[in-house]
């Protein structure tokens, strides 16, 4: 009996030396490696012409090929009227028309070829809009905003900017109010609220509704949350989803082939890396590659198939960089 136990385990050992040298002999098949449980983060990043004003508290908006960075603050100068240009085809930064108003904490998006700047801080909160015609490089005055502040987020849909969350001032009050300009008459509309209040957010649209993220409260980065709550302006409601999964604020998002990328951030502990995506349409979060500079206050763009996250504080609070960061998902 030992003798045939120990002929079976031989001739077992054998057969399965050959199951995995010639998986094709003798009817054998090896069944393929299961997949690791915890994949390598995907994207890639290269490193771009850097910002040549660095600074943080900046807003980016992409139009015509190019990422426009505006406005923002410097730990020596305090805050400026800068607007520079980054074309990526030619890897080269360009100077434009500045600010009438330097402002930091401000907003930017592009409808119809011009680029509206909303909101912000300059002494204090401010309700200016300025449009930005790249035609001949000027700016002109719009309607101000009813509730004037700044660290809030905004988007464009249509021909319609939507003014999310933000702050009165440092230490100040949340504002919930979601507030709407229509280009076609130069005014504004109240729509419902944000359900929570928040500054230092990040905003993003996919298929026509608006997800507003993270953020912190009354400007202090002890208080980072997590909230992810989209807005239907079929309906005028809000809906709670899945959480960011790293709460954080001062951070940029942008939108490519419908996900949603959320990159850096700041807390008491230090400025974020972390690059995660949200997929509306499976309500889930991914963690790609993380940024090779973390930052907050940074800017996000995107142009072709490329997102540019530019500038940005190395270090909480008052910082800067000159960081032109390319990220490839």
């Amino acid at each position: 009996m030992l003798f045939n136990i120990i002929a079976m385990k031989k001739a077992f050992v054998c057969l399965l030396a050959v199951c995995l040298v010639l998986p094709s002999l003798a009817g054998c098949s090896i069944p393929a490696p299961a997949p690791p449980e915890n994949p390598q983060p995907a994207g890639t990043w290269r490193q771009r012409a850097p910002l040549p004003s660095p600074r943080s508290e900046v807003a980016a908006v992409a139009l015509g090929g190019k990422v426009f960075i505006i406005g923002g603050l410097t730990p020596v100068a305090g805050v400026t009227r800068l607007v520079e240009a980054y074309a990526p085809a030619s890897d080269t930064w360009e100077r434009k028309a500045d600010l009438p108003l330097a402002l930091h904490h401000t907003s930017a998006v592009a409808v119809r070829e011009r680029i509206y700047v909303l909101g912000g801080f300059s002494a204090g909160p401010v309700g200016e809009v300025f449009e930005y015609d790249p035609s001949n490089d000027t700016w002109k005055a719009r309607a101000f905003i009813p509730t004037p502040r700044g660290a809030h987020a905004a988007v464009a849909i249509g021909e319609k900017i939507y003014l999310v969350g933000g702050v009165t001032g440092f230490g100040g009050t949340n504002i919930a109010a979601l507030e709407v300009y229509d280009l076609a008459t130069d005014s504004w509309e109240v729509k419902s609220p944000l359900p929570t209040a928040r500054d230092h957010l990040a905003v993003g649209v996919v298929d026509g509704k608006i997800y507003a993220i993270g953020g912190r409260l009354r400007h202090s980065f002890s208080s980072n949350l997590n909230v992810n709550e989209v807005y239907d302006p079929e309906t005028d409601t809000w809906t709670v989803k899945s959480p960011l999964p790293t709460a954080r604020s001062g951070i940029a998002a942008a939108n490519l082939r419908g996900r949603i990328y959320v990159f850096g951030g700041e807390s008491p502990g230090g400025t974020f890396a972390d690059n995660e995506g949200y997929d509306p349409t499976s309500d889930t979060w991914t963690r790609f590659t993380p940024m090779p500079t973390a930052r907050h206050g940074l800017g996000a763009a995107v142009v072709g198939e490329t997102i540019y996250v530019i500038g940005g504080g190395v270090s909480p609070g008052s910082s800067d960089s000159s960081a032109n960061e390319a990220f490839i998902p």
